[in-house]
């Protein structure tokens, strides 16, 4: 995985440190202490980044009211009637897909509850489902208008019909019960361990902030970084409040000086610049079919100039969140204008999600030096995209969407984000779904395959990408000499193997700095 597209047959580590490549190189420094791992024809990349992952959240849902597995709507209010405990029911994970219209009610999830009052945050994290006692609780009825940054789903009397998007979900999330620090520090532990099971080395934490109900995040990330139980290496994105200005960079500046440690910083800044599609929130250049609008910018064109030009003056790189083609254009426009005030900084500006971008803004990406941060796995045929994106899109827009060819043609930065926990964890099945544009055995049509990539570049996005992104790359995302023995093993080689089994390998081995932190084998 370094520039020049290198292989190598054996390779050696002292003291966290990669010192040798290649098989005379490493016999000759192969003593009696030396340990030795035969891969017996599996593959050795460099370990996993994520460029844009919430593993705290996803921590959180695996410990709470997890609906990520359910099929249906009556699985969801199985799992929720079945959920033991006292007081809120908290957790989340249900597809909207599984729902008409994307929108649950509150009178299905009272029959299950109990009297409990329920907040339960969707899949891709912009909405959530709540119950009538809820709703009480937070004094949210017929005369509460919608906040500027969301909309209240309602029944035909206008009351509030159990559904909140987006900014609309803070009007519950103000009376959730105080967060329990031990439960959130379980959470991120657990889900380390199941990110180094998946080969993951290293992520940016692409919210470090108050949001939807979760507290911040960044004194667990500090206080398991200075007790050494933070085995990864960590950059946080700190929170922009989009209810506030730029008198809040002053405050980003100590949040990121409080946060240097060994293996956590938190240098970048995030700014969610849209919604999605499903809810109909992304902000798009034309309105969505049937009149609905062009859904949502949290910030104005040029109050995302303003943001940035004060952020990247600062020092800080800019992590944005981006799904519809105003959100992309917008946010490309906002770091040219940074570039000709400030020229090259040196800052690593991303945009998350790109899901649909106008062919004019394809090349800007490379102009501008910013990075396209894919989350691959959701470019495929599934219900959220089948039921709910391309009708409310249209046709040629949804030809339109996550054109991942197009922009590594053009030569922009790739990196790679699970989203985890909005989807799945693993990289290898995000690299499937960008080689294949479809799920492994799926029955579904690939969605767009001209937009497919090749398999080592898919891999390129998962490691020296997103270790680039992350604001890593000299220590990590390439195996070569002097840098970190940071080691992912596969059960298998995945050059060898054809690209519709690429999705069914597995990670045997995990190793950071050169110490293993996952061995499936023992």
């Amino acid at each position: 995985m370094d520039a020049a597209g290198s292989s190598a047959d054996a390779l050696a580590v002292r003291a966290g440190r990669i010192v040798a490549l290649g098989q005379a190189d490493v016999r000759a420094m192969t003593g009696s202490r030396t340990e030795l791992v035969d891969l017996r024809g599996r593959l050795l990349l460099p370990g996993f980044q994520d460029a844009h992952a919430h593993p705290v959240f996803g921590g959180l849902l695996r410990a709470r009211c997890d609906l990520t597995a359910a099929s249906s709507a009556a699985g969801c209010l199985r799992i929720v009637g079945e959920h033991d405990g006292r007081g809120w029911v908290l957790g989340g994970g249900w597809d909207p897909a599984l729902f008409p219209g994307g929108a649950p009610t509150a009178t299905a999830l009272d029959a299950v509850t109990g009297g409990r009052p329920a907040y339960l945050v969707n899949r891709d994290h912009h909405s959530v489902w709540v119950n009538t006692e809820a709703l009480r609780l937070a004094g949210v009825d017929r005369g509460t208008p919608d906040p500027v940054d969301g909309w209240i789903e309602r029944d035909a009397d206008d009351r509030p019909s159990g559904t909140l998007h987006e900014g609309a979900a803070d009007l519950v999330a103000r009376v959730l019960p105080e967060p329990d620090p031990p439960e959130y520090t379980a959470a991120l532990l657990d889900a380390q361990r199941l990110m180094h099971a998946h080969g993951v080395v290293g992520w940016q934490d692409a919210i470090v902030g108050e949001y939807l109900g979760y507290a911040d995040t960044l004194g667990t990330y500090r206080d398991l970084d200075r007790r050494g139980m933070l085995t990864a290496r960590v950059q946080g994105a700190l929170w922009w409040d989009r209810r506030r200005g730029i008198e809040q960079v002053p405050d980003l500046v100590e949040r990121r000086r409080l946060g240097r440690g060994d293996r956590f910083r938190a240098e970048h800044v995030k700014i969610m610049g849209d919604g999605v599609c499903e809810n109909l929130t992304a902000s798009m250049v034309q309105p969505y079919v049937g009149a609905h609008g062009c859904g949502l910018s949290y910030l104005s064109a040029e109050d995302l100039r303003s943001a940035l030009a004060h952020l990247d003056a600062a020092g800080f790189s800019t992590h944005f969140h981006a799904v519809g083609d105003r959100a992309v254009r917008d946010a490309l426009d906002a770091v040219a204008a940074a570039r000709a005030a400030h020229g090259p900084m040196g800052l690593r500006h991303q945009i998350a999600h790109v899901q649909v971008v106008r062919d004019e803004d394809i090349g800007r990406f490379r102009e501008l030096d910013v990075t396209a941060n894919l989350q691959a796995a959701w470019a495929i045929n599934d219900a959220a995209m089948t039921e709910l994106t391309i009708p409310r899109l249209g046709a040629a827009r949804s030809g339109r969407q996550y054109p991942f060819r197009s922009l590594l043609d053009s030569g922009a930065p790739l990196a790679a984000g699970s989203d985890w926990p909005v989807s799945e964890i693993d990289p290898l099945a995000a690299v499937h779904a960008a080689v294949n544009r479809t799920v492994p055995a799926a029955a579904a049509e690939p969605f767009q395959p001209e937009q497919a990539i090749g398999l080592t570049d898919a891999l390129a996005a998962h490691t020296r990408g997103a270790a680039r992104a992350n604001g890593f790359a000299h220590e990590t995302g390439s195996l070569e000499i002097g840098k970190a023995g940071d080691l992912v093993v596969l059960d298998r080689d995945l050059l060898r193997v054809p690209p519709d089994e690429i999705g069914r390998a597995r990670v045997d081995l995990t190793a950071v700095d050169g110490v293993v932190v996952h061995d499936r084998l023992g």
